[in-house]
């Protein structure tokens, strides 16, 4: 079978369907501070509407990923659009803490139907073994061009128009991804034994070895870090940072307020992570990948420590957002690929699908902490020290890896 080259037409519809279901995802913390003042409620309510999100795409990811290898891709996508806009409708629509609540883990599954989990495996399959490494780490800087400008743009339309239709607004723009499914056919890449492995057997030998199980533990802080600073960086920055200065490079962009600069610092990251995440991708197809995972979430480690150490200010502001934007979602491509390394791509869906829930699991704990700790202390700093503390446990516990391909479980 001859190899696809690395631009091919399933990569480039790939990356579109994560770069919109990405740029709506990341626009959710900018709506913290609307929500919450037109309806006099705590910080924890809609915060744990968005880690309900990130708890049902977590739970949703496996689901989706065994659901395209069953059923298709593309007919996965489609419920994934589908349930998605149905969510952001709803919440429109949504007048009560509980009832947001309950719509985002519709949000949440839609979100896994048109994510990482679905659309790296079908670009993993579909890539030579050459090439997967930086077609996973294209795939996902396209998710952080989504980042770069999701939250600027609901700031935007939220100052044209109620939060209530741009969620409407976002429903419609999710499902027009499925213009470009017919685009997206992926041949099955893997060789006879991997055709013959059944989904349970790759399980029962994925689940008894020991590294899987610090795959999935080292992925929590990811998911911690990243679902605290997405929901909850804009509001932190506009009640925490010191005061545009008048005349300013910021301020001659601007950016005159600290809440346009705290959706612009997510969009900051966003930009800073397309380059961090395919130099991850680069990287990861010359050296060993565990051993950069750890360097990834070190970094992180110092960076997120050096921040809260230092005055708040619009440029430290500005430097952590690129700092750890360079370091933000470095760790999809690698821990995919490592997972395409060791138990092969015929099922990296489902496998990778269940990692995931260990990232959106901290995502949980990161969003749901930062509002329930803001109410109770009045500040984001003791959960921002626990993200610095799993960030260093994961940075450890990804080192004992054994990174080699485990035999498949079928005869010669």
């Amino acid at each position: 079978m001859q190899k696809a080259s690395l631009f091919s037409p399933v990569l480039i519809v790939g990356c579109i369907i994560i770069m919109v279901s990405f740029a709506i995802r990341a626009s959710f913390g900018v709506f913290q501070i609307p929500i919450a003042e037109e309806f006099g409620w705590l910080r924890a309510e809609f915060s744990l509407a968005i880690a309900f999100q990130n708890l049902a795409w977590g739970i949703g990811q496996p689901i989706f990923g065994a659901m395209a290898e069953k059923i298709g891709d593309r007919k996965a996508i489609i419920f994934g659009a589908v349930i998605y806009a149905l969510g952001l409708i709803l919440s429109a629509g949504a007048d009560t803490p509980i009832a947001h609540q309950a719509y985002a883990w519709l949000v949440g599954f839609g979100i896994a139907g048109t994510g990482f989990g679905v659309i790296l495996a079908v670009v993993g399959r579909a890539a030579s073994d050459d090439h997967r490494s930086m077609a996973l780490a294209v795939v996902t800087a396209a998710g952080s061009a989504g980042q770069i400008f999701g939250a600027p743009v609901a700031e935007w339309m939220l100052g044209m128009m109620s939060w209530q239709m741009v969620f409407t607004v976002f429903a419609g723009v999710i499902l027009s991804i499925i213009l470009v499914l017919p685009f997206m056919r992926a041949p099955v890449q893997t060789n006879k034994a991997e055709l013959e492995e059944t989904l349970g057997g790759i399980l029962h030998r994925a689940f008894k070895d020991p590294s899987f199980m610090l795959i999935f533990l080292g992925f929590f802080s990811c998911g911690y870090q990243l679902g605290f600073i997405t929901a909850h960086f804009p509001a932190f920055v506009t009640e925490l940072c010191g005061p545009i200065m008048v005349g300013g490079v910021l301020h001659t962009a601007g950016i005159t307020t600290t809440s346009a600069l705290g959706a612009v610092a997510i969009s900051l990251i966003g930009a800073a992570n397309v380059g961090g995440t395919l130099l991850a991708g680069w990287a990861g197809n010359r050296y060993s990948k565990k051993y950069l995972l750890a360097g990834i979430y070190t970094g992180r480690t110092i960076v997120a420590a050096l921040f809260i150490m230092l005055p708040i200010t619009p440029l430290s502001v500005v430097l952590f957002s690129i700092g750890m934007g360079s370091l933000w979602l470095a760790t999809v491509p690698l821990t995919s690929g490592l997972i395409a390394h060791i138990y092969g791509v015929r099922y990296m869906g489902t496998l990778y699908g269940i990692i995931f829930f260990s990232h959106q699991l901290g995502s949980f704990l990161g969003v749901w902490l930062g509002g329930r700790m803001y109410d109770v202390y009045g500040s984001y700093t003791t959960v921002w020290w626990i993200g610095i503390a799993v960030g260093a446990f994961s940075a450890i516990v990804h080192l004992p890896v054994r990174e080699k391909p485990i035999g498949l479980a079928v005869a010669a």
